[in-house]
């Protein structure tokens, strides 16, 4: 227990020192950690030490943990790939999506709610690079797709999500310049709608972080850092 303990405090002064640097405060940073793969055990390990937001990408996975955390007060986001016949056990499952990149999936979320659920919060997932696997709305289309999300009844949108690809040698400089373009990405979306809670920017893992925050995000998903690597 004190291990995971000793690396969510790490990891949570890592957050604070970058938030400081970056001339905010360490609490408007949003820990989130990925927990794929990790035991509701370890999960409840990392929640005792202050981790109050937990990342899957899997909806069985998160489900099953979901129920056996059940007794505490954590905060649940998707932040794997979402398919729409998925989207009802989703809703009921996670209070954050942070990979919609279609108009489809935005829809299917909103018409999953039931009476009193309120709107589905979710952040849009912007295609940084990486190869055609991975997810996202690149970014020239991402206007029109904002647009029409927004249009969306009983969906909220409240920011963007993405990715730097993973390129061999690459250095942390060509990993903020990602960063940075998804932050001028995320303040352009910001314009024209002034009244919407826009107040999420999700970048940066265990890898980049602090290089995330200092360019201006929000939220950082964190998982190895925390948990150690994954079991194969």
């Amino acid at each position: 227990m004190a291990e995971i303990a000793d690396r969510v405090q790490e990891v949570m002064d890592r957050i604070a020192h970058a938030a400081q640097r970056s001339g905010r405060a360490p609490d408007a940073i949003r820990l989130v950690a990925a927990t794929k793969a990790v035991s509701p055990d370890r999960i409840r390990e990392a929640a005792g030490a202050g981790v109050r937001a937990i990342g899957e990408n899997y909806v069985q996975e998160a489900m099953a943990k979901r129920q056996s955390l059940a007794d505490l007060a954590l905060e649940w986001h998707l932040i794997g790939h979402l398919q729409t016949n998925k989207a009802k056990q989703a809703r009921a499952t996670f209070d954050l999506f942070e990979t919609v990149d279609r108009l489809e999936i935005g829809r299917a979320l909103a018409r999953r709610g039931g009476p009193g659920a309120g709107p589905a919060q979710a952040l849009i997932q912007v295609f940084l690079g990486g190869g055609e696997q991975r997810s996202g709305v690149h970014p020239e289309a991402l206007p029109e797709l904002l647009d029409a999300l927004a249009a969306v009844q009983e969906l909220e949108l409240r920011g963007l999500m993405g990715v730097p690809p993973v390129v061999e040698n690459s250095s942390i400089a060509e990993t903020r310049r990602y960063f940075a373009r998804l932050r001028e990405l995320f303040e352009a979306g910001r314009k024209g709608r002034e009244s919407a809670r826009w107040d999420t920017l999700s970048m940066g893992m265990s890898a980049d972080y602090e290089a995330a925050i200092e360019a201006g995000a929000t939220s950082v998903r964190v998982g190895t850092a925390i948990f150690g690597p994954r079991p194969v």
